[in-house]
């Protein structure tokens, strides 16, 4: 019913259209999005002529354009469903790409992209090269792998760089900065990301997970969704705090936390976590981002648990995550130069500790070593290698 009322107030605040308007109706994860907008005013753009000159023409045109039943579709979704940023500009792409699909026309398909995203309040860049465009989102936050430029004071990331294989040599080839005269922006992107799409029953499938722990083999079936992997593709690297914070589906949440909670029935806290730790150290193969993906990548809690392989700050994503939503302790990210871990604040502490701000904090770690690490053991070559602590938690 929630969805029936959803696609109901994007239906009732439509504006009434000539017969040359077309009705766009998709699935967007889990939710049917629908607007109108008249085809015939669609605004063309030559790909042979990017310029300045050529980019403004556009901007007026569509300014020009009734696009009216869009933006408020748009808009609709973004507050029914409290979607984050990254989640709306998802829509945002989906959208564009049924009315100016990204095969007929690249630069007109972004360009499309760029002007949702002005209408809806937030501050862009535009830069080109060579027929190439750059679309830049005014961001605040510290973002890894993807170009950002500076201007009057403003951060701002590049949404579209994995269009051109991530591989733009910036020393050599100058982008020149779009002038354009635009809204004053009313907001600033963030890559946050606190609640997932109500995704169809239809999206999960089963997973079988198998682990051996104090001698003892465990074999569980959870819910994943395929969708989550489409849903983070190209996402970027973001800060500890904000990836191992993402949660995980419904589904999935509700099969792999029901399970785990049943399994821990009747341990103590310490025993617990310890279970945790082999789960996240041996229920997952794995293998270095940088072999799977070409570049390093944080994966979500539920990305590790789509993927065939995680390394070492997938784990600690997950097992962050497990340990969070299970027992709550207080944590502590502890980034080497060449691993990630955790560390745990027990009402005792156990084994090799890590001292923060007059506390002690014992390590567990959730990637498989060469040795099967104890509750508390630390490698043995980290104990004289400085850290940094990446993330503090701390329970409300």
């Amino acid at each position: 019913m929630k969805r029936f009322i959803t696609i109901l107030l994007f239906v009732a605040l439509m504006p009434v259209y000539a017969a040359a308007s077309n009705n766009v109706t998709f699935n967007f994860y889990g939710d049917v999005i629908s607007f109108r907008y008249d085809k015939t005013a669609l605004v063309d753009f030559n790909e042979a002529a990017l310029s300045d000159e050529q980019i403004n023409a556009f901007y007026e045109k569509a300014e020009n354009t009734d696009f009216s039943s869009l933006i408020t579709a748009l808009e609709n979704y973004r507050t029914f469903k409290k979607a984050d940023d990254w989640l709306f500009y998802q829509l945002v792409r989906n959208a564009t790409e049924q009315i100016s699909p990204k095969a007929d026309n690249y630069l007109r398909y972004t360009l499309y992209k760029w002007y949702l995203m002005v209408k809806a309040g937030y501050g862009t860049l535009l830069s080109h090269n060579n027929g190439r465009l750059l679309f830049y989102i005014q961001c605040d936050e510290n973002i890894y792998n993807i170009p950002y430029r500076q201007q009057n004071g403003r951060q701002y990331v590049c949404l579209n760089y994995h269009d051109y294989g991530s591989n733009i040599n910036f020393e050599k080839e100058v982008f020149k900065g779009v002038a354009i005269a635009l809204p004053e922006p009313q907001r600033i992107f963030s890559y946050k990301i606190e609640k997932l799409p109500d995704f169809n029953d239809a999206d999960y499938i089963d997973k079988k997970l198998q682990f051996t722990y104090n001698t003892n083999e465990y074999n569980f079936s959870i819910k994943i969704n395929s969708q989550i992997t489409r849903l983070f593709n190209n996402y970027p690297v973001v800060e500890y705090k904000d990836y191992i914070n993402i949660p995980l589906s419904n589904k999935t949440y509700a099969s792999l936390i029901t399970l785990l909670k049943k399994q821990l029935r009747g341990l103590n806290t310490k025993n617990g976590v310890d279970y945790l730790m082999h789960f996240t150290r041996y229920a997952f193969p794995f293998d270095a981002d940088t072999d799977v993906f070409g570049s390093e990548k944080r994966l979500s809690p539920e990305q590790t648990l789509l993927s065939p392989y995680s390394d070492c700050d997938d784990r600690v994503g997950l097992f962050f995550f497990l340990v969070k939503e299970i027992y709550n302790l207080p944590m502590i990210v502890l980034a080497y130069p060449r691993h990630v871990t955790i560390a745990i604040k027990f009402d005792k502490p156990v084994g090799n500790t890590i001292e923060y701000k007059g506390a002690q904090y014992s390590v567990c770690e959730p990637t498989p070593q060469s040795k099967d690490l104890r509750l508390g053991e630390l490698l043995p070559e980290l104990k004289k290698e400085a850290y940094e602590v990446a993330y503090v938690y701390n329970p409300l």
